[in-house]
């Protein structure tokens, strides 16, 4: 089953806010590819997804009564509670501040001839951004390298959203400095 209409996923709603399990099922059956598959990239490993989309279905039928149409979609609200779910999984097995979407030694690109090749446009960058303080460091390589949001990073690291925005901008500050004495000696 491919993705519930309006109507139908509003009466599938009323009926699983009533108990009524086979209007679940039309629910998991429309929406768990979708959820397992944004799992999935979050975790890198299929049976951790497995489990994980499955923990999340357990809270959407859990918490379904706390859903409220005028706030946004239901699938919107669906793959919150997913990706929440898959990032405390993370946080049990200790990978969190690893980078989950793409690392940048996974950035590399394969050429006509075979050869691997790194994005130019981050060449070197690395190395100037390794010279930053721990939690400044983090933030920049999230955002700028795995290509995160600033409200992602929040949520990631259980940070206030102020907090990152104040880092980002001082590990901006301190990379211009760095690159300024970098000028200085060329």
């Amino acid at each position: 089953m491919s993705r519930l209409g309006k109507e139908e996923e509003t009466e599938i709603l009323q009926k699983i806010r009533d108990g009524d399990r086979s209007a679940f099922e039309k629910l998991y059956d429309a929406y768990s590819a979708a959820i397992y598959g944004m799992v999935t990239k979050i975790l890198r490993s299929e049976e951790a997804a497995e489990d994980v989309t499955q923990d999340t279905f357990v809270k959407i039928w859990k918490y379904i009564h706390s859903y409220d149409s005028q706030k946004g979609k239901l699938f919107t609200w669906m793959l919150n509670i997913a990706r929440n779910t898959a990032i405390d999984a993370l946080r049990k097995t200790g990978n969190v501040g690893k980078p989950k979407i793409q690392t940048f030694d996974s950035a590399v690109h394969i050429s006509e001839g075979g050869k691997t090749e790194s994005p130019v446009i981050t060449i070197g960058l690395r190395d100037f951004v390794n010279k930053l303080s721990p939690e400044y460091r983090i933030i920049v390589n999230y955002i700028y390298f795995n290509g995160y949001t600033q409200k992602e990073v929040a949520e990631e690291l259980d940070i206030p959203l102020g907090t990152v925005k104040t880092r980002i901008r001082k590990a901006v500050q301190d990379l211009r400095k760095i690159f300024k004495l970098l000028l200085l000696w060329i």
